[in-house]
């Protein structure tokens, strides 16, 4: 008598997992964002980010790989995604060069508001010299966006909307300097000036008030 075939375990199917496997997938994104922000890509292995995750090394390579995989996933499932309200909150807005800088203010206080491990990821792997996501974000993640942002600035100043001894080139890296690094700052800032943490809300109003006094034209001529 023929006994009958033991039924195989079933496999884990190549793509996007469901369910349980989705939302276990998601905590170990977070987990990996947080351990990049706090540690820098390079310097961050696949067993520390196993053990913020508490998870072992063997599930985190399960689901994705090798860090190189966990990286682009994190680009497409966590950065893109954070980025593009940005983008979205910034095209409708009209011909005022300082409501387009509010805008990006308050879309970036937004971000980081829900976000809090983009600021010091961001400056660690965009904004130094040799950061891993560099090449990455220009040419996924806010593709042509500074130029495009640099030439609306330039737009306003030729129709004399903006201060004329402002570099439009550079109000765009103004505005960045402006919003993501006090948020990367912060705990420096804490305990530099023995201070309570500063509030998003506070380095908002703060941006806003900067901006409005010296974007406007006639706010000021050139300096000597």
């Amino acid at each position: 008598m023929t006994r009958p075939t033991p039924a195989k375990a079933p496999r884990r199917r190549a793509g996007r997992p469901g369910g349980d496997d989705l939302d276990l997938r998601a905590h170990l994104l977070d987990a990996a964002a947080a351990q990049f922000a706090r540690s820098g890509i390079e310097g961050s292995s696949l067993r520390a980010i196993a053990a913020a995750a508490g998870v072992t090394p063997a599930m985190l390579h399960y689901y994705f790989g090798d860090k190189a995989r966990l990286t682009q996933a994190l680009v497409e499932e966590r950065l893109m995604p954070a980025m593009q309200p940005l983008r979205e909150r910034l095209e409708p807005v009209g011909d005022d060069p300082l409501a387009l800088a509010a805008a990006f203010a308050h879309g970036v206080a937004e971000i980081v508001e829900r976000h809090p491990w983009l600021p010091p990821l961001w400056v660690r792997e965009v904004l130094c010299e040799g950061g891993t996501l560099r090449e990455v974000v220009f040419r996924q993640v806010v593709p042509m966006l500074p130029q495009w942002l640099a030439g609306r600035f330039a737009a306003a100043q030729a129709a004399g909307r903006m201060n004329p001894a402002l570099d439009p080139r550079l109000m765009v890296v103004s505005l960045v300097g402006l919003t993501m690094f006090p948020a990367a700052a912060a705990p420096v800032w804490k305990q530099a000036m023995d201070a309570e943490p500063l509030r998003s809300r506070a380095m908002l109003d703060h941006t806003l008030a900067l901006l409005g006094s010296g974007m406007r034209a006639g706010s000021g001529g050139e300096t000597t």
